[in-house]
């Protein structure tokens, strides 16, 4: 397939056309079970960061329990520092770490999927991602990872629909499940779950989340899955940043229901010409988040997008559930 390279304009101008979306009715909740095999003690946790869900039961939903995660998962490259770029670790190296939620921006570009952040290709297309799950997820059979994909940028020479490229990859692949429902572990094991930001007109095609709302907390309920999601992503204010964030790990950490809690740690601050300043927000952020977990270290706390997310903080979440 092609790929997309820089446009050849001005810093200012490129950068306006990134696309920085990170972009209602209450269901009964039955009570969830978070059982571990491991046994909950003051020593250590041991549990491998490679195969930390191994050691949950089959019993347990992916609702929970906390989930160590990444935003733009694929986004290593920018033309100018701090602007493009949400991690370091590629997407192996990200579940090495324990990461176990893929935030995937795909570009319909000639009848197939490149990772963009915005207008920005990112060296890396759909099949590099779904072949780095598929190897991890052979090497560790009773693990599972939950892919949010979602279509970003400008589509182009493509003779058929977002969805119909989708199916494409899943009939390569093959273990990709479309479930509708927040699953248990025992389920879903080696396989990667789909989390849906895009329109489907065959169903199931997994969670549907395409009713995501803009820089907002809000919920999602569709009579088969019940969300709610903090993505506030435009950042004036690190303090109010922090204050949605941890108010989400509140509320997942003292309720009992089949809510599946997503909680974006991320965002970019604006900066002079609208660039988007995204390390002045993880800069500040991700000290907090170490911290905050070093003394809140056993509850539910959803899942955990992060930007920069590195092996020590992705830790410090998972350990939460042992």
């Amino acid at each position: 397939m092609k790929a997309s390279p820089l446009l050849h304009v001005p810093a200012t101008m490129l950068l306006s056309l990134f696309l920085f979306s990170c972009s209602k009715q209450d269901l009964p909740a039955p009570q969830l079970q978070n059982t571990v095999a491991a046994t909950n003690t003051t020593a250590a946790v041991t549990v491998a960061s490679n195969s930390w869900m191994t050691a949950l039961a089959d019993n347990t939903n992916i609702a929970a329990i906390s989930i160590p995660g990444t935003h733009d998962s694929g986004a290593r490259v920018e033309p100018v520092s701090g602007t493009a770029k949400c991690q370091d670790l590629s997407i192996a190296d990200q579940l090495e770490a324990g990461i176990r939620y893929l935030d995937i921006r795909c570009r319909h570009i000639d009848n197939a999927f490149a990772i963009h952040h915005g207008a920005i290709y990112q060296n890396l297309n759909f099949d590099d991602v779904l072949t780095a799950c598929k190897t991890f997820l052979s090497n560790h059979p009773k693990e599972v990872i939950v892919m949010c994909v979602k279509e970003e940028y400008d589509a182009s020479n493509n003779t058929r629909t977002f969805e119909q490229t989708f199916d494409t990859y899943v009939s390569k692949y093959g273990n990709i499940s479309l479930t509708a429902t927040v699953p248990n572990l025992g389920d879903v094991r080696g396989k990667i779950v789909l989390l849906r930001r895009f329109s489907a007109t065959t169903t199931p095609k997994g969670i549907d989340a395409t009713s995501w709302a803009d820089n907002t907390t809000f919920t999602i309920n569709n009579g088969n899955a019940s969300l709610k999601i903090q993505d506030n992503y435009i950042v004036n204010d690190n303090s109010s940043k922090w204050n949605n964030v941890t108010a989400m790990w509140t509320e997942s950490s003292s309720s009992i229901n089949s809510t599946l809690y997503i909680n974006y740690t991320s965002g970019y601050k604006p900066l002079i010409f609208g660039i988007p300043g995204i390390t002045s927000v993880s800069g500040t952020i991700n000290p907090q988040i170490q911290t905050y977990f070093s003394t809140h270290t056993s509850g539910r706390y959803g899942i955990v997008p992060m930007d920069f997310a590195n092996s020590t903080r992705s830790t410090a979440i998972l350990n939460t559930n042992f």
